[in-house]
């Protein structure tokens, strides 16, 4: 079992930026790769970005390539999601997730999951 717990989420002006971590605790953190996905109200979670068990590939979604960098500190068993230029459609809630799959961008392939921490982006 791995437990998730995301931080860093709060209200920011568009443009601005935030910092993302979700720190883990119980199995190896080493062993699951390791994703960040993101809900609005009334739509579906959405694939964010993805970073392999390594920390040797990350992928993104198109929404928020060149905004949004994913990495990893293996050592502090902690995930982080750098977000710049942010837009008031980035606006939800954020949740980090584990999967055994070496790198995914689908939900069905994550296993553990985070409570999530909010996100507001104001125009």
């Amino acid at each position: 079992q791995v437990q998730l717990l995301e931080s860093g989420g709060g209200l920011v002006q568009a443009e601005g930026s935030l910092r993302l971590s979700c720190a883990a605790s119980g199995r190896t953190f080493t062993n699951y790769a390791l994703g960040w996905f993101r809900q609005a109200p009334g739509k579906e979670r959405d694939f964010v970005a993805a970073i392999s068990w390594d920390g040797g590939r990350a992928v993104y979604a198109d929404s928020v390539k060149g905004r949004f960098t994913i990495s990893r500190d293996n050592a502090k068993n902690t995930l982080y999601l750098q977000m710049n230029s942010l837009k008031p459609e980035d606006t939800a809630s954020y949740y980090c997730a584990g999967s055994s799959v070496y790198i995914s961008t689908y939900p069905g392939h994550y296993i553990y999951w985070g409570q999530g921490t909010q996100v507001t982006v104001s125009s």
